[in-house]
């Protein structure tokens, strides 16, 4: 495919869906992703896209702050493991819920549940779910990273330790081939580990595109976790290794 046809095609297929991954568009061009950002290039300096880390939107959402374009990222199978997550969640369960995207879609689909108790250092997932049906939500303090609109310190860790509740659920940055869960940032990482600390059963959730996925700051492996909560069966080298833990594959429902 000539670079020009293939920048009208991506033009197109960003404005069908409003934001793209840049591994996604390799994928789906049969090209590298070095092709593919030149190709981006191209079309942000004619002013067609704009790019922002791993992914491209349309230019009308370059403002958009970095968590709301980070929502739009592969937004139907993030709603799918929220679906596949909330099915498990009865009325009056008690939860942590960290900051990342898909945990944000979790808090929306929670809107029928009733009497839940919420842990989160997420200020997005607090204003979901507070003040509805007789929820009680407890929201971790610290300075709000505008990344994640989420508190990480000290203070946040010191107050979350202060809770047990049954479920927590975690977002990942990426999982390893040999079934490590990892963060880009140590901060996410130390609210993690202490969020797993303090619940009955942890869940991972995340989409497939986590998979094989690599970040720089370990948080730990399939002993720490009861559940991974995906959109499509894993890698069956990763199943393996869960049914060897036993570790449960929830997928959503149909």
């Amino acid at each position: 495919m000539l670079s020009n046809q293939r920048q009208k095609e991506i033009l197109q297929v960003v404005k069908e869906r409003g934001t793209y991954k840049i591994t996604d568009l390799a994928e789906r061009f049969s090209v590298s992703t070095e092709t593919i950002r030149r190709n981006l290039k191209s079309l942000a300096d004619k002013g067609l896209v704009a790019k922002f880390h791993g992914g491209v939107t349309l230019p009308t959402a370059e403002d958009e702050p970095p968590f709301q374009r980070r929502m739009q990222l592969n937004r139907e199978q993030k709603q799918r493991v929220a679906a596949a997550a909330v099915a498990l969640i009865r009325d009056g369960d008690s939860l942590i819920l960290d900051s990342g995207t898909t945990t944000s879609y979790v808090a929306d689909a929670l809107a029928n549940h009733t009497g839940l108790v919420i842990v989160t250092n997420s200020a997005d997932v607090a204003c979901r779910l507070a003040s509805r049906n007789d929820n009680r939500v407890f929201l971790a303090g610290g300075e709000i990273s505008p990344e994640g609109l989420a508190a990480f310190s000290a203070t946040a860790i010191t107050f979350l330790r202060q809770f047990r509740v049954r479920y927590t659920l975690l977002t990942v940055a990426g999982i390893s081939d040999r079934g490590d869960f990892a963060h880009f940032h140590l901060w996410e990482a130390e609210f993690a580990q202490a969020a797993i600390e303090q619940a009955d059963e942890t869940w991972v959730i995340a989409d497939h595109s986590k998979f094989g996925r690599n970040a720089p700051v370990r948080l730990g492996s399939l002993d720490d976790v009861t559940a991974i909560i995906t959109d499509q069966p894993p890698p069956a080298s990763f199943a393996e290794q869960c049914a060897l833990k036993n570790v449960a594959i929830c997928l959503p429902p149909d």
